[in-house]
């Protein structure tokens, strides 16, 4: 079972900033996730909500910002004093802590609310500029969006995300068509993913932050977590 830091290394470093990646990038894990979104200048940065609210001290939605705008703002000292300072990082600046590496980065496209036009076709763009097609996974909720991935660059593994399990989740995996399944954790124990897994589906879960979660997942055979807590989890695998 792989371990992919999810936000990066975000139980200890603020969510989704260069510090929580580049700890990330210092353990033995398989990779690491990460949320984007765009912004009002057509600028790929990286954050999980569409307002920079929670994770920052200033407030408004991305997509109604510029990129010099957004970085008027600290990112880290909402976690801790020790982190202000932090900016808000651009895909390529993540990218590029990972580029000489054989971390695969999972890049969530954060359309699932806000359409954003063009968000995959520039975000293969920074993939390709770094050289990284086959290093990245590209999922979203935003299964419109799984689909365009497949359309643009049949040869980039794309994700296709589930708050919920459905019926018929191969059927309909195949229908988008989508790579991989991401799924929530307590939909990863039920029928219809059990039976995808048989069928040789590739399922990663999250958020797994507790051992026994991590123990349930290990012994049906998932494919990989993704954690806050990596550090807690390689101690779990190490132990099997």
């Amino acid at each position: 079972m792989k371990i992919l830091a999810h936000r990066g290394y975000s139980a200890k470093y603020p969510e989704n900033t260069l510090a929580a990646f580049r700890a990330a990038a210092h353990l033995p894990i398989y990779g690491v996730e990460l949320d984007v979104h765009l912004t009002k200048d057509q600028h790929i940065v990286v954050i999980h909500d569409e307002t920079i609210n929670r994770t920052s001290n200033g407030s408004g939605f991305v997509k109604d910002m510029t990129l010099e705008e957004l970085r008027k703002f600290d990112y880290g000292s909402w976690f801790s004093e020790e982190f202000s300072g932090e900016k808000i990082p651009t895909l390529s600046e993540v990218l590029a802590i990972f580029c000489n590496t054989n971390y695969r980065v999972n890049i969530e496209l954060k359309s699932d609310i806000f359409v954003y036009v063009g968000l995959e076709k520039l975000v293969l763009q920074a993939v390709k500029s770094f050289d990284m097609m086959e290093q990245v996974i590209l999922s979203s909720f935003d299964h419109e969006a799984v689909a365009r991935v497949a359309r643009l660059n049949p040869m980039v593994e794309n994700a296709a995300l589930f708050a919920n399990g459905i019926l018929n989740i191969t059927d309909y995996q195949k229908s988008i068509p989508a790579k991989s399944l991401h799924v929530s954790l307590p939909s990863a124990v039920r029928k219809p993913i059990l039976e995808a897994m048989q069928e040789g589906a590739i399922v990663r879960v999250y958020t797994v932050n507790e051992i026994e979660h991590a123990e349930v997942l290990f012994n049906i055979g998932v494919d990989a977590i993704f954690t806050d807590e990596p550090e807690r989890m390689l101690a779990f695998l190490s132990g099997k």
